[in-house]
């Protein structure tokens, strides 16, 4: 194996700020961090994203790629929502009754597994 004829500017010894966030690998990342943010630039970048109404409403209008989160489609997503909690209710009532009333034994969902 070839060795590294350049050393490593923050070696084990260096005494600046680390990152420490945790890696995937479960262990604290080595990197140098920075100074706003005290994580390094893949844990934690520098922008903290746009602050004033004419850079919100740029980055409103970059993000608009497709219609599927506009307003109309939330709403339609949300009925579907609520149409599916309720026939969800109305069958466990049916379940209900029809246990109560003898048509069906209580553990009749184990017959499926």
């Amino acid at each position: 194996m070839k060795a590294n004829p350049k050393p490593w500017l923050y070696g084990p010894n260096w005494q600046g700020i680390r990152c420490e966030a945790r890696t995937r690998r479960g262990t604290l990342c080595q990197r140098p961090a920075r100074l706003p943010v005290g994580r390094c630039k893949l844990h934690g970048g520098a922008s903290t994203g746009p602050r004033t109404k004419d850079g919100l409403a740029r980055l409103t209008e970059a993000k608009i790629k497709h219609g599927r989160f506009t307003k109309e489609k939330r709403a339609a997503a949300r009925l579907f929502a609520e149409q599916g909690r309720q026939m969800r209710g109305e069958l466990k009532e049916l379940e209900a009754w029809f246990v109560d009333h003898g048509h069906l034994s209580k553990d009749w969902r184990n017959q499926f597994k």
